[in-house]
């Protein structure tokens, strides 16, 4: 089973990202070929600065590797490195049928905002399509707001087989990663970039620390009982704790007598400890950039070899 996945790099990973989605994909890796891309034609659609975007790209290598993903099990490669899949881009919006882009969340959600939304952005799920349909894809991990995704691009690649009339394109199915993690930002909401109350998995950790203890919480004092079901802090704990940590943190809250100074302690310390290894593995890393070079240049010839067969199909059935 060929299972694919992309990550947009639009910023530094943070504790949202990590246990929403990119701890699931990465456990993904144990199946028979996995293939992990970072998205850099994708991010060009909002990035537009050529040194931040070459950073964005780095720090996502490392973090990926870092959290865990092993070059020698799994394919780890920049998108712009192949580029098969600018041409397969090109053959595919030949067929596609613009009624079918024009209903896609990211155009529709800035053409109701009254943003002007350029070309990338319109034909943005044809690259995405590519990107899946290179690589012969069985199983694409998505979150469920990015289900429609996959079923455009089993659209275009249904339309173009009946179009040449020939199984030039396997169709993917969607595995959606049903997060049950909890991650509140620092504000109390759903940690994202867009709300900037983000907490970075790698930061420093003295900005880790002072981002924690910046968490929102009631006004309850010392002494006061406290709801562990309504506070941000106990949330991000239960991320580390196990289930007989959480229920003792949850006694102490409801006995009162604890501060929320204590419990973002607890929260700092189990973070700490938890990322140790990662961070370890990061550094090691960041100071061998040639080591990181070389892994996506060889995730990239792997990539390669095995889009260069769908995308002889492709053109094969195209008379080209």
């Amino acid at each position: 089973m060929k299972v694919l996945s992309g990550i947009q790099p639009t910023g530094r990973f943070h504790w949202g990202n990590y246990f929403g989605a990119i701890r699931q994909y990465i456990d993904l890796q144990d199946n028979e070929q996995a293939f992990y891309f970072i998205a850099d034609y994708h991010a060009l659609t909002t990035v537009r600065e050529p040194e931040v975007l070459k950073g964005y790209v780095r720090d996502a290598a490392l973090d990926l590797l870092a959290l865990g993903l092993k070059p020698e099990q799994a394919t780890l490669f920049r998108q712009s490195d192949v580029p098969e899949v600018t041409e397969l881009t090109w053959l595919l919006m030949t067929v596609t049928q613009m009624h079918l882009l024009e209903k896609c969340h990211a155009y529709k959600d800035k053409k109701a905002k009254g943003i002007a939304a350029d070309a990338g952005l319109f034909t943005y799920p044809v690259l995405m399509a590519a990107d899946i349909l290179l690589y012969d894809s069985d199983t694409v991990p998505v979150g469920l707001d990015q289900v429609q995704h996959i079923e455009v691009t089993r659209d275009i690649a249904s339309r173009f087989n009946n179009i040449y009339g020939v199984e030039a394109l396997k169709l993917p199915n969607a595995k959606v990663v049903e997060s049950t993690a909890k991650v509140p930002g620092t504000d109390g909401e759903k940690m994202s970039k867009s709300y900037n109350n983000t907490i970075e998995l790698f930061d420093t950790p003295k900005r880790i620390k002072k981002k924690i203890n910046s968490v929102k919480t009631d006004s309850s004092g010392v002494d006061d009982p406290k709801n562990p079901e309504t506070c941000a802090v106990f949330d991000l704990y239960k991320l580390f704790a196990t289930e007989e940590q959480q229920a003792e943190l949850a006694e102490r809250y409801r006995a009162g007598g604890m501060g929320y100074g204590e419990a973002k302690k607890l929260v700092n310390e189990a973070a700490t400890e938890h990322f140790a290894e990662a961070r370890e593995r990061r550094e090691q890393l960041e100071q061998n950039p040639d080591t990181l070079e070389d892994i996506l240049k060889d995730g990239a010839a792997r990539a390669r070899a095995i889009g260069r067969e769908v995308l002889d199909r492709v053109r094969s059935a195209c008379g080209l």
